[in-house]
């Protein structure tokens, strides 16, 4: 697309800033509500020139949602040892980078919990598609179980179903992250793993 071209031929430092301001507002107040002027001042651009790297505020609110999703990818992908074979070990090392990257960038945070309660019937759809996505789905299975030990676990339960499991606990957590910061995000997560490892004393022989 002949806008985002414009967009990735700034700077990365000026790239991030921009994504910063947006992933701020967009998380703040929600897709209708967010302001183009708001993310602009935040970013040092004028109005024009977000219109002019975006071309229209669904195409940078799509955008967003794309590179979330890219850069958790990215991150686990780049730091992921796929020679750990125990199933909660895995896990646990994909939510760790995940952790790291959200800290690093906490207006992610923000922004994918708006994403959870985002019902403007104007990107509705797109984000049940992109959520859906066949890539992301399949990355996600390839981290739990390409080359996993399952012989730990007791006879009646179904791996699968203990991935569904933590999903629902790690969005639960998620959606206290927001506004924290330091001590208190890393005793939030520690609280998670303290879950985590009780599901995993619970289901393992």
């Amino acid at each position: 697309m002949v806008y985002l071209e414009k967009f990735f031929g700034l700077p990365v430092e000026k790239q991030n800033t921009i994504i910063d301001a947006a992933l701020t507002s967009f998380g703040k107040n929600g897709y209708k509500k967010a302001s183009i002027s708001e993310i602009a001042q935040a970013a040092g651009i004028s109005k024009a020139m977000v219109f002019h790297y975006f071309g229209t505020k669904k195409t940078l609110y799509l955008f967003l949602i794309r590179f979330c999703g890219k850069t958790l990818m990215d991150e686990v992908n780049k730091n992921f040892d796929p020679n750990v074979t125990d199933f909660f070990d895995r896990i646990k090392m994909a939510g760790d980078i995940e952790f790291e990257v959200m800290k690093r960038h906490p207006a992610i945070i923000s922004f994918l919990k708006s994403l959870y309660q985002e019902r403007d019937e104007e990107v509705k759809s797109e984000i049940q598609s992109m959520m859906a996505d066949k890539e992301a789905k399949d990355f996600q299975m390839k981290i739990a179980f390409d080359g996993i030990d399952t012989s730990k676990f007791k006879d009646n339960v179904d791996p699968k179903q203990v991935v569904k499991m933590l999903m629902w606990m790690s969005e639960g957590c998620f959606i206290h992250l927001e506004n924290m910061e330091g001590a208190h995000f890393d005793l939030l997560y520690q609280e998670y793993i303290d879950c985590f490892n009780l599901l995993k004393n619970a289901f393992y022989k």
